[in-house]
């Protein structure tokens, strides 16, 4: 009985933190990502997303880069020892 008491007590606890932490902040959002100011979309959140943004572009032409290369690598004759 006492367990099950404890446990209402810390589901109450975290119910309520929860409730205050998560405001509704999509009208905030919305706004933000509608305004007419010639920033492309996926980088109207800031900072962050303009580095996310740099890091995918670094990732993805380096891994392009690396497979083109070992593709020519693997298309010429090898000596075999």
């Amino acid at each position: 009985m006492r367990a099950l008491r404890i446990s209402q007590a810390l589901v109450r606890g975290f119910s309520n933190s929860a409730r205050n932490r998560f405001e509704n902040r999509v009208a905030e959002k919305q706004k933000l990502f509608q305004e007419d100011n010639d920033i492309p979309v996926h980088l109207k959140g800031g900072g962050m997303d303009n580095l996310l943004y740099r890091l995918t572009m670094l990732l993805c032409t380096g891994g392009t880069i690396y497979t083109l290369y070992f593709l020519g690598w693997a298309s010429f004759p090898h000596k075999k020892s």
